[in-house]
């Protein structure tokens, strides 16, 4: 496997080089050349739709605010500028110099009809609809950070402390393990973490810095690896800010949270295209349930993004989050059914859990004279978790009960590389980008133990030290024939490391304590086709291998093997705006996955449930009647099923079928805003036979806002009319103190009551 790895790397690096050398050859130095950027904080605007008249040719600027066309001057009597929340602008051929900055005014009040369907921006078209959303929306909370993706849904069953259970495309992704999510280029999953594979705790982003969600459904960026089979969220934060706020929230059982945000330097500065902010946020809560949850968490966050030279720019980020909380688990059925607790109660009340994760991360992203440009990241991240939890009650000791402890220690370094280069063959168009990924993740004394009262070991199940390695090479070509066609071919490997030294003599899947190890790689094709029919309507097909990697603690037993199992994905879709206040994006597609891992928590094993097969319906609207008025309504449907199991057992347990999300926001110049939102999650099997049903739920919510310039009142509700509701569900065999004989049933995790917040900020310069 080395033999093979070294020969497909130095063809790889070998067909770029030449790449590189052939297509460069076609590059003409008086072909149209520009970059764009914010008039107001002089930083690149990424996602700027640039047409030249009349050949009606369009692209868009990348993250450098940089594009090119093939055309020259003379073939153009003008260029027009337009992109969602800014003024569009016409410069003519005689006013416009090769390799001027264009600056664009930020409009104040956007609306869908600056939403265009963009045969420039393929690749990307479905992020207009989160774009729209964030400036429509907002992001209020921490969990809206992960709704704001059309068909995720997310559940929360420890009161906010713990990392989102997360739903999409008919996939139960536990806490992470099927959706690969990052924030400004840095991993939130955690690979081999002690509460299951993929773990992925948002909670350490601060909602009211991120600017811009990047996301696709599927296994079709070659950009992606680990984690990528339903599909990838990239969060971004802004890189500036346009003025400080102080923002205080507070309202029901107990609820408080104070966040800061504030530029560090002057408009000097920024005038030389600098920008430094810090933002901090402190929230309380005693919660909902009938045992106080006693919730805090502690943010700050800062990032710095500048010019550091004619070619260079470097982002620098840091944050850190400190949280702890006292615990409501799941609770079964029949505990409530039979008056033992309230629906809201616990039957271990000493669950709970602290998490803290630091961070750091460092980017440099310079552009070539022939507008090339190469992006260096390097990341390092601080992890710690400590967690308790009863899933089962008195199944296995009937004397202490089944209190586990779940607790690591985490560093994680990595880097990402990547190359952008741009040319034309005739009047076709090539975008190559190619990039290296490394991942090191060195966790300490990661245990699993039964506990009583938290901290009393009663019985170790797991110990050990586990190092796992992930380095990748990945090249992505994406071709534009013509206004019509574009298509983009790309390929992926990946190599793993995996070591584990087991410290504990009892641990029954090892022969002792010892170092273990094994390795495994994989390869991943992706291929898609767009057309573009006109500026209102673009279909698409979408192919790719994707796949999730398996806990090192289960690696190490099957040396290797199997441990890597790929996803196949299949898109057909369409994105159309019928009129100028109306955006619709329909697509069908198809998952087949080899292999289901399911990690038992209180076991410390991870089970191979076998294959599934999933294909599906999303639908996604966005309809402005009036320019004050939003509205948007996102449908999913999935069919998933085990493909070598009888019918009848081969359901997928908690896997969604009918899901939706969507609101009305209103807008008003003077100030009043506000909005209506309902999320709903139909009926799912809890078992594989069915005959356990996780019951769905409708909820909604609400907010209203005065906003002026230098202040906002707000009031935001959750649920509400007050249905009751179960958030989280899992069919569990459990046993109560003094049943005699377990019972399978229903376990879950109430959601929220009727709660009001109020909310007060202050802008200022």
């Amino acid at each position: 496997m080395n033999v093979y790895l070294n020969t497909y790397m130095k063809v790889f690096f070998l067909s770029f080089f030449l790449f590189g050398i052939l297509f460069s050859s076609f590059a003409q130095h008086n072909h149209i050349h520009a970059k764009v950027i914010d008039e107001k904080n002089k930083l690149p605007i990424e996602g700027i739709s640039v047409t030249l008249i009349p050949l009606n040719k369009t692209t868009v600027t990348d993250e450098n605010g940089s594009f090119t066309f093939n055309e020259t001057k003379e073939q153009i009597t003008s260029i027009v500028f337009s992109g969602f929340g800014y003024e569009p602008l016409t410069i003519t051929a005689t006013d416009f110099k090769l390799g001027v900055t264009v600056s664009l005014k930020q409009k104040p009040l956007t609306t869908l009809e600056e939403v265009i369907v963009n045969s420039g921006a393929s690749v990307k078209q479905q992020n207009q609809i989160s774009k729209l959303d964030i400036k429509m929306r907002g992001v209020n909370n921490s969990q809206e950070v992960l709704r704001i993706v059309p068909g995720l849904f997310i559940g929360q069953h420890q009161g906010g402390g713990k990392a989102e259970q997360i739903f999409i495309r008919g996939f139960d992704c536990d806490h992470g393990t099927d959706i690969s999510l990052n924030v400004d280029g840095m991993p939130i999953n955690m690979v081999s973490h002690a509460h299951g594979q993929g773990y992925a705790d948002a909670h350490f982003i601060i909602p009211e810095t991120i600017e811009n969600v990047d996301f696709k459904k599927g296994t079709y960026n070659a950009e992606k690896g680990n984690f990528n089979t339903a599909g990838y969220v990239d969060f971004k934060t802004a890189n500036s800010i346009d003025r400080n706020m102080i923002k205080l929230e507070g309202g029901m059982f107990n609820t408080g949270r104070l966040v800061g945000i504030f530029n560090l330097l002057n408009d000097k500065q920024k005038a030389k295209q600098q920008s430094w902010y810090i933002a901090s946020e402190y929230h309380y809560s005693d919660g909902y349930f009938d045992n106080s949850q006693h919730f805090n968490r502690f943010n700050l966050f800062t990032k710095y993004h500048g010019k550091v030279s004619e070619s260079s720019f470097l982002q620098i980020t840091a944050s850190t989050l400190q949280s702890k909380w006292n615990a409501s688990g799941q609770i079964p059925d029949r505990a409530v059914d039979q008056g033992l607790i309230g629906f809201y109660g616990a039957l271990d009340p000493t669950e709970g859990g602290v998490t803290s994760r630091s961070n750091f991360n460092a980017q440099l992203r310079t552009t070539l004279k022939n507008h090339d440009f190469i992006k260096n990241q390097l990341y390092y991240t601080n992890y710690a978790f400590d967690l308790h939890t009863n899933f089962t009650f008195y199944l296995n000791d009937p004397i202490n009960g089944d209190q586990i402890r779940q607790r690591e220690n985490r560093n994680l370094l990595g880097y990402n590389g990547s190359y952008n280069h741009v040319s034309y063959v005739g009047k076709t168009k090539i975008t190559t980008d190619a990039g290296i990924n490394v991942r090191y993740d060195k966790t300490n004394n990661s245990e699993l133990s039964n506990t009583i009262n938290r901290f009393t070991i009663i019985n170790p199940i797991k110990l050990g030290d586990i190092s796992e390695l992930n380095t990748a090479i990945y090249i992505s070509e994406t071709i534009k024939f013509n206004e019509k066609w574009n298509i983009n071919a790309g390929v992926r490997f990946d190599q793993f490391y995996n070591e584990y030294n087991n410290k504990l003599a009892t641990d029954p899947t090892l022969n002792g304590i010892g170092i273990y190890k094994a390795k495994a790689n994989n390869v991943s094709p992706k291929f898609s086709v767009y057309y573009h029919i006109n500026s209102k309507t673009q279909f698409y097909l979408a192919s790719g291998r994707g796949f999730h990697s398996n806990d090192t603690r289960a690696v190490v037993v099957t040396n290797g093997k199997e441990i890597l199992p790929p996803a196949y994905g299949v898109d057909f879709g369409t994105i159309f705006k019928p009129t100028k206040n109306l955006l619709i994006h329909l697509a069908t597609w198809y998952i087949g996955l080899k292999q289901e891992f399911v990690y038992s928590g209180d076991g410390g094993i991870v089970e191979i449930t076998g294959k599934t097969k999933r294909i599906g319906l999303d639908g996604s609207i966005r309809f402005e009647p009036i320019k004050s008025l939003y509205l948007d309504v996102d449908i999913n449907y999935a069919h998933g099923r085990y493909s070598d199991e009888e019918k009848g057992q081969d359901y997928i347990p908690l896997a969604p079928i009918w899901s939706s999300t969507g609101g009305i926001m209103y807008k008003n110049k003077n100030g009043l805003n506000g909005g209506l939102r309902y999320r709903y999650l139909s009926d799912r099997p809890a078992i594989e036979d069915y005959s356990l049903t996780a019951k769905g739920y409708f909820v909604s919510d609400a907010v209203l806002n005065f906003t002026k310039p230098r202040y906002e009142i707000g009031l935001k509700t959750s649920n509400l009319f007050n249905v009751k509701w179960k958030e989280t569900q899992f069919a569990t065999e459990t046993r109560l103190q003094n049943e005699s004989q377990p019972i399978t049933e229903i376990c879950f995790t109430p959601g929220t009551k009727f709660s009001a917040l109020l909310s007060m900020s202050y802008f200022f310069k």
